[in-house]
């Protein structure tokens, strides 16, 4: 028996996809005979509106001697999210059309309306930069990525150098039980810049780099001062020339714009008294004060997850709004130093309000600017603060972090069944809009999560303390072999799929670890990964040259136990790539018109069959 419908496939919906505001999209279902069907409706509901719209659908002849045709089209007029289904008027009473969960069965006919289908509707003429497509991003870090040497002239002595460039960064609680850290490398800008050749090697286009502006721990997260640069990094000039040297060589810089809370130790707050006697923890009549919320001053205000030296900002009070994003605010300042745009941390913790004039500063600035958002669900439906998000819509984000795509490719390599994967991979897929699916940021380990390598080999971290992440920091040589055949072959998927990837630095050397601070050691110079980093290159030189991967469009080809296959392909090439997480090698015929294609990455091709070789890859390029 036909499917009922599946959204993803043009010949129940088409288009596919999230749509642009009034793109008429034709719908059909295939509906069994023997139910005698006088009617079916087409139901629609604007994402939260309580009622729902029917349209009549026509029928339209038989699909076979069993099954007959119903159509009708919709035009979506607004901007956000619509809810579709299908209501069978029946012999046998009310019927609807409803999803699976089992990927393969994709729809059945039930008594009941159950779960809809998603159709986003985005603002028309949405368009993302073009300079990310067909690129590579890189995020760095930068207290361990590169320290250049030079010396600076540090003030501050309430930190902890460490001299010993490979050794883990500091885990353990001081003496009050606290982490603080306050344990530097001592990384730096210069040293980013010593390194752009390097970076240039491996296909970078972009640099993302964690925060930089003056703080007090490591990760920079706890902004002392939004205006300058961190003085263990360096200096503003310093800074200037990263991004002009950088440009030279066709890559960007975006910087981390962390905007939903500052720093207790922060010339804006000042709860130790490190700025003088300003500040809003200070004094009521600081330009800052109206910045936080306090349920009583000083000491009881509300901060960022619980943690005391992370007071929450008010991100919608005018005074910052304007120093954030006003002509002469923080956004536009690092713009005019050389930035390319920003990534904004925990984006789904700020206001729709603040995110939509943070994209006005920025595209006046710079209408190719690119701003990314922190979110790790499914960016399209995300819900907050009891409210629909519009990261996508056209109005706020360009791109978000795609931790759906990372799940799905790091779980495919520790065994997951390829149809669960594609599922996952089709979703993001169905419901981003276009501009956005072309600069997603496709990253396989962040500073937030385990290194990728230590997921697909180790031994699973189940919540375990940091003495144990410590004590098995490192793979065993068996562990280490079979997950540097599961990263090439995770790396080619995060290359392939539409998106931007992201390298998480040092992940291209094979840096392993678990959490935070393990995930955050220091670049291993002299130490790499040779095998992979070549592997990287590989793959940043394909998505150079092969303009199927820039903006084409995705197939789904085959998805079904340890092996997974699509095809990426515009007007000019097609590229078909296959991935096998098992342990046997697998033989296995190309789809038509490909045994002719190239081989690459090695990919043996016989008598018009290709072997996919066991916790690896095979790709064939095709020119149109």
């Amino acid at each position: 028996m036909p499917i009922p419908f599946d959204s993803r496939k043009i010949y129940y919906r088409s288009p596919f996809g999230a749509v642009e505001q009034g793109t008429a999209i034709h719908m059909r279902v295939l509906i069994p005979r023997n139910l005698h069907t006088q009617k079916v409706e087409l139901c629609i509901k604007y994402d939260f509106n309580y009622n729902w719209d029917f349209t009549n659908m026509i029928w339209c002849g038989t699909f076979d001697a069993d099954t007959e045709i119903w159509e009708c089209d919709f035009t979506p007029d607004q901007t956000g999210l619509y809810w579709q289904g299908f209501k069978l008027h029946t012999a046998y009473g009310i019927r609807y059309i409803v999803p699976s969960d089992d990927p393969e069965t994709v729809s059945t006919i039930e008594c009941n309306p159950g779960r809809s289908w998603q159709i986003t509707c985005y603002k028309k003429g949405f368009q993302t930069p073009m300079w990310p497509v067909g690129g590579v991003m890189y995020q760095i870090f930068p207290d361990r990525f590169n320290f250049s040497g030079k010396e600076k002239n540090i003030k501050r002595t309430d930190f902890t150098r460490n001299s010993d460039w490979y050794a883990l960064p500091q885990w353990q609680p001081n003496e009050h039980g606290e982490i603080t850290n306050s344990d530097f490398f001592m990384g730096d800008i210069k040293g980013i810049t010593e390194k752009l050749d390097y970076l240039e090697h491996l296909g970078v286009s972009c640099i993302y780099l964690n925060p930089i502006c003056e703080a007090y721990s490591n990760h920079r997260y706890d902004t002392g001062d939004y205006a300058n640069i961190d003085p263990i990094l360096g200096t503003e000039d310093d800074f200037k020339e990263l991004c002009a040297k950088a440009k030279e060589r066709g890559i960007h810089i975006i910087n981390d714009g962390v905007f939903s809370h500052t720093g207790a130790d922060s010339i804006y707050f000042n709860r130790s008294g490190r700025y003088g006697n300003g500040g809003a923890y200070r004094d009521k009549n600081s330009p800052y004060f109206s910045w936080y919320k306090f349920n009583e001053w000083p000491n009881n205000y509300h901060s960022w997850w619980g943690f005391d030296t992370l007071p929450e900002v008010i991100e919608t009070s005018p005074a910052f709004n304007e120093y954030i994003n006003g002509k002469d605010g923080i956004v536009r300042k690092w713009m005019r130093c050389g930035n390319s745009g920003w990534r904004l941390d925990v984006a789904d913790e700020l206001p729709d309000e603040f995110m939509e004039k943070l994209r006005k500063s920025v595209k006046e600035e710079n209408p190719e600017a690119f701003i990314v958002g922190e979110v790790w669900e499914d960016a399209s439906n995300k819900e907050s603060y009891g409210a629909r998000r519009k990261f996508l819509l056209g109005e706020q984000l360009d791109s978000v972090m795609n931790y759906v795509f990372r799940n799905a490719i790091l779980d495919f390599c520790k065994g997951q069944d390829a149809k669960y994967t594609m599922n996952s991979i089709m979703s993001v897929i169905e419901n981003y809009p276009r501009p956005v699916l072309r600069v997603l940021m496709n990253s396989l380990s962040t500073h937030d999560t385990e290194r990728a390598i230590t997921v697909i080999a180790g031994e699973p971290l189940n919540g375990r303390d940091r003495p144990w992440q410590a004590e098995h920091h490192n793979l065993s040589d068996e562990q280490r072999a079979r997950g540097t055949k599961l990263l090439k072959l995770a790396a080619a998927m995060q290359y392939t799929l539409p998106g931007f990837p992201c390298v998480y630095y040092g992940d291209e050397a094979g840096m392993e670890g678990y959490r935070d601070p393990f995930n955050r050691c220091c670049y291993p110079w002299g130490k790499e990964s040779k095998e992979l980093i070549e592997w990287h290159k590989q793959l940043g030189d394909l998505r150079k040259s092969c303009s199927a991967l820039w903006d084409g469009d995705f197939i789904n080809v085959y998805a079904d136990s340890r092996r997974i296959a699509y095809i990426r392909h515009d007007k000019k090439t097609a590229l078909y790539c296959t991935f096998n997480s098992g342990d046997q090698d697998e033989i296995i015929l190309p789809p038509p018109g490909y045994a002719d294609g190239t081989p690459l990455f090695g990919t043996k091709l016989e008598n018009g069959k290709i072997t996919v070789p066991a916790l690896g890859c095979a790709m064939l390029l095709a020119e149109l």
